[in-house]
């Protein structure tokens, strides 16, 4: 479990084919220092298990549906992707709690800056719009961000300026794919659909 809070850019420095699964190996700086093999990781949201270490890089192994149902499948070498360790007992949870199992993929429509903060309207599947509530949180790519409105299939998001200099949403532009997570707590809590 995280909070949505992305403590570093890692940098993809290797995609393998490994039989039906894929090595992805990223390199990191500080979180490396206290991870070891079989700890979680988000990457861009999606929780993936450490399978190799060394020095400032760590790899994961990917199976073929985590690629076809994150945006992980269209990395390439020296992109960028937000990470977070997963949480320890008694830390303080200063976003929200966030799973890492993503939902669905959204696709960035539009990119403006309102004053000195930037607001992204996303379009996710409408079947996922209904889980979404206004003033709560969503994350996206793994950060936990607020929803500020939605109708149809689209919600919005407003991004501070410590957020767009400190993680991936700083370089996304329209037509761009993010990871989706609803918040599992409020989802629960809503009436069921039939």
């Amino acid at each position: 479990m995280f909070s949505g809070i992305i403590e570093e850019l890692g940098v993809v420095d290797k995609i393998q084919r490994i039989g039906r699964n894929t090595l992805l190996e990223l390199r990191v700086n500080s979180i490396s220092q206290d991870s070891n093999i079989g700890d979680s990781i988000a990457v861009n949201g999606t929780c993936l298990t450490i399978a190799k270490r060394h020095k400032d890089i760590l790899g994961f192994e990917i199976m073929p549906q985590t690629l076809r149902e994150t945006n992980l499948g269209d990395l390439r070498i020296k992109d960028k992707v937000n990470l977070e360790r997963s949480l320890k007992v008694g830390d303080r949870i200063s976003g929200h709690f966030v799973y890492g199992h993503v939902d669905c993929i959204g696709i960035i429509r539009k990119k403006t800056f309102i004053q000195e903060n930037l607001c992204f309207e996303i379009a996710i599947p409408v079947e996922f719009i209904s889980l979404l509530r206004l003033r709560d949180s969503v994350a996206v790519d793994g950060i936990s961000l607020t929803v500020q409105s939605k109708k149809s299939n689209l919600f919005s998001i407003y991004i501070i300026p410590h957020t767009y200099k400190n993680t991936t949403l700083g370089f996304k532009c329209p037509s761009d794919k993010v990871n989706i997570e609803t918040d599992k707590l409020v989802s629960s809590l809503l009436p069921k659909q039939s």
